[in-house]
């Protein structure tokens, strides 16, 4: 049964079939008792199972949902080691301030390429089998040109969609001399990083980098051919977010601290903002309010962050129903964001969706519809993920 093959695959027994695509009714595009031809590794057609067309090859998925695969358009997996007893400190009432991060960048700077390597390919096959096609992967626990340059060449070697954040924090070494490691992030670092990335990201954020300096090294990534994102309104207020709408970046993350001027740039200029729910999940800070950007009009992406200090999760279904919960969206709106709001993130229209011409990546859950993904949380719904039309780990 391999649709990459030549061969074409129908999906049958579709109990209710998520599209994502606009020329059906609803957010969702929702078919019920559907079916799904693949060919190439591409959707070539979906609609009522009644009307499928004949196939060369049949496979029954036995009265389930399938939705588009998750595209987790915000993931730090390139790092070694555990920060397990920062997150039980703040679960007793230390507060989270991003501090840890140089506690991973010692491990990592220790780490082979072979364990790093490793840990990677371990984290996406843990996506894999919660329902994740598509993932972004970060540089940002090096903090030389070396250990940066390694990082995204590994992560490289598992998915197109690489981000060099050199500007993650300013690393100890040069930690009274911050406007020299701009320079050296916006020079040598970014010279040897950017053949292995796609994007350049900043953490545009107090004790992090300031906006003059966000600004820099987003210009000089985009000289690189580097497209821009950012982390932005995390712990506090601050200028990150107006700063991407300027710039015009195709997303900025984090977004929980938005003053009414945010929100309007935000719908104005058409940045995605990447919510992470999994983030105040885990640091017990409080949740960006996803019912006000949408009723903004603002586009909004989910996405994982799973990362080993502030939010060690790689389930999207877990943000999806945080997101139902803590955040005001309702479960269609949250299952939107995490496909079609996270392939707009990554400025992709092949993927988060299974309309005609799509990649078949997709997820059959072990349940009649998608509203169960809110419905039972914690509860590991992804039968069997597929992609560009084979069957893959579930």
């Amino acid at each position: 049964m391999d649709a990459s093959t030549g061969r074409s695959l129908l999906l049958t027994g579709i109990a209710e079939l998520t599209t994502n695509d606009p020329s059906r009714d609803g957010l969702l595009g929702v078919v019920r008792d559907a079916a799904l031809v693949v060919e190439g590794g591409t959707v070539a057609w979906t609609g009522p199972q009644r009307e499928a067309p004949p196939t060369d090859v049949a496979y029954d998925v036995g009265g389930r949902a399938v939705v588009p695969g998750f595209v987790d358009s915000h993931a730090h997996l390139m790092f070694a080691g555990d920060r397990a007893e920062e997150f039980a400190a703040r679960m007793t009432g230390t507060p989270y301030s991003a501090g840890g991060i140089r506690t991973t960048v010692a491990a990592t700077r220790a780490a082979t390429d072979e364990q790093l390597a490793a840990n990677l390919a371990r984290l996406v096959d843990e996506m894999r089998r919660q329902g994740t096609t598509t993932v972004e992967v970060k540089s940002g626990y090096g903090l030389t040109v070396h250990d940066e340059a390694r990082s995204l060449a590994i992560a490289r070697q598992l998915t197109q969609e690489t981000t060099f954040l050199g500007a993650h924090v300013v690393p100890p070494e040069l930690a009274d001399d911050p406007g020299a490691y701009v320079d050296l992030v916006t020079g040598p670092m970014l010279e040897a990083c950017a053949p292995y990335a796609r994007w350049v990201d900043v953490f545009c954020e107090r004790g992090a980098f300031d906006a003059d300096q966000a600004r820099a090294i987003l210009q000089a990534g985009k000289a690189k051919g580097l497209r821009g994102r950012m982390h932005a309104n995390q712990l506090g207020p601050g200028p990150g977010v107006q700063l991407a709408c300027a710039l015009g970046l195709t997303a900025v993350d984090h977004c929980t601290y938005l003053a009414d001027e945010d929100v309007d740039a935000l719908a104005s200029s058409g940045t995605t903002a990447t919510l992470l729910p999994g983030v105040e999940f885990s640091t017990r800070s409080p949740y960006p309010d996803g019912r006000r950007l949408l009723d903004a009009g603002v586009h909004v992406a989910l996405a994982s962050d799973c990362n080993p200090g502030s939010c060690y999760t790689s389930s999207m279904p877990l943000c999806v129903a945080l997101a139902v919960r803590e955040m005001g969206m309702s479960p269609a709106e949250a299952v939107f964001a995490a496909t079609m709001g996270g392939a707009r993130a990554l400025g992709r229209d092949d993927v988060g969706h299974l309309a005609d011409g799509a990649a078949a990546d997709l997820a059959v859950l072990d349940a009649p519809s998608y509203l169960h993904l809110a419905y039972r949380p914690g509860v590991p719904l992804v039968r069997e993920t597929f992609l560009r039309g084979r069957p893959g780990t579930g």
